[in-house]
């Protein structure tokens, strides 16, 4: 795997544009993500940069002026790192760094670096890695530019190939590799799922860092790894839960993210799997976030691409524990803000008109948890019984619930 822990507690600037298809304030919002992203890498953000063009300069990313302007910041201040908000084509990634005479990365090198430092299995290490190298292949140029073709005279002489030829192949073959040893391990990861017989399966679906794997440890009552960073869950972990004497599966899976590297994608066709293969899917939202109607967006979409989006659902309102409920006075003539919309008010919006089943809750303080497992048993059970409606199973939970009563 490649080694990205170089870029652990650097310096470093960002870079976006403002274009037609994305205006200022939509810019900000993807540059304070970007910041996150960055400081998730072990980053130190000192400053920004943003350039309004027609359209990205096809050469530079940005105007030669703005590459300059950034070229003399970080040479007086130190800086050794560059991070761009979009994807740079190689010939881009090439010019830049020898513009500006730095690091130059974009948001897509930047979450794969991410991914490589939080994989902590084989599988998703191997998943990290074939990402990793579908990113560098078009990319290789631009790493060999100190190179010459091998010299020729005695001894020389054969196929001629250059030492990047030698490397394309060599990562051609690495990457062939990874492909059969995931599709490996997705047969078996298949087979597993295939085995888990007639238990109904959910699975947790979201943007990152919208607290799934704290809800997953709540409702399973197990331990996984939980943080207030993008990505802190890169491996699928399956729990069984048991709401009301009716068990199902429940699955934690890698948090969606706006501009998703499409290598992310496919190396990480395994676990979007899970979601595909679902019976019923947990969509958690932050509502906290001032971005949190784009994030379900972003999410929608991504469940659209995979064929997921016609599954039954739930949308699970999290964080509330975050909100810092101000009562206005009568007298104040100020817009409402997210800080003066009591809960009750923001169950009154959009939110809950929504097509799916709607809950407000915090997976932290578990507020609201009784009706959100209420909502959960409801869904499952009825996957349940259309199902298997003769199933020994159901008959039994009737007679439990019958003698409860």
């Amino acid at each position: 795997m490649l080694d990205n822990k170089e870029h652990l507690y650097e310096n470093a600037v960002l870079v976006g544009v403002i274009t037609q298809q994305q205006e200022e304030d939509k810019l900000i919002e993807y540059m304070d993500e970007l910041e996150f992203l960055a400081h998730t890498a072990g980053a130190t953000v000192v400053k920004r940069f943003t350039q309004k063009l027609t359209q990205p300069d096809s050469k530079t990313f940005i105007g030669s002026g703005k590459a300059q302007e950034v070229r003399e910041y970080v040479k007086e201040n130190g800086i050794g790192t560059v991070i761009f908000d979009d994807e740079l084509s190689p010939s881009q990634l090439k010019n830049l760094e020898r513009e500006i005479e730095v690091k130059i990365l974009d948001r897509t090198n930047l979450i794969l670096d991410i991914f490589a430092q939080r994989a902590q299995t084989s599988y998703a290490r191997t998943q990290v890695e074939l990402a990793q190298y579908q990113y560098l292949l078009p990319r290789l140029t631009r790493m060999w530019t100190h190179l010459e073709r091998q010299k020729g005279g005695i001894g020389m002489r054969g196929p001629g190939e250059t030492e990047i030829e030698t490397d394309r192949r060599i990562i051609r073959d690495r990457i062939s590799l990874l492909k059969e040893k995931l599709k490996t391990i997705d047969r078996q990861m298949s087979t597993q799922r295939n085995n888990r017989g007639k238990v109904v399966r959910t699975a947790l679906v979201g943007y990152t860092n919208v607290g799934k794997s704290t809800l997953m440890n709540a409702l399973s009552k197990s331990d996984v790894f939980a943080e207030n960073k993008l990505f802190a869950t890169l491996d699928t972990t399956v729990r069984k839960v048991v709401i009301g004497n009716l068990p199902f599966l429940l699955t934690d899976t890698v948090g969606f993210i706006r501009k998703l590297p499409t290598q992310l994608v496919e190396s990480f066709k395994s676990t979007l799997d899970e979601v595909r293969e679902a019976d019923l899917l947990i969509h958690v939202v932050d509502i906290s976030h001032e971005s949190f109607e784009d994030h379900i967006a972003s999410v929608n979409q991504i469940l659209m691409e995979i064929n997921a989006h016609q599954k039954p659902m739930i949308m699970v309102f999290n964080k509330i524990d975050d909100f810092s409920y101000e009562q206005k006075h009568e007298d104040d003539l100020t817009p409402e803000s997210r800080k003066n919309i009591s809960l009750g008010e923001w169950e009154k919006t959009w939110m809950s008109n929504s097509k799916y089943p709607t809950v407000f809750i915090s997976a932290l303080t578990k507020e609201n948890f009784e009706e959100m497992k209420k909502m959960i048993y409801d869904e499952v059970l009825k996957i349940h019984i259309s199902r298997f409606p003769y199933n020994d199973f159901l008959f039994e939970y009737f007679e439990d619930q019958e003698e409860s009563k």
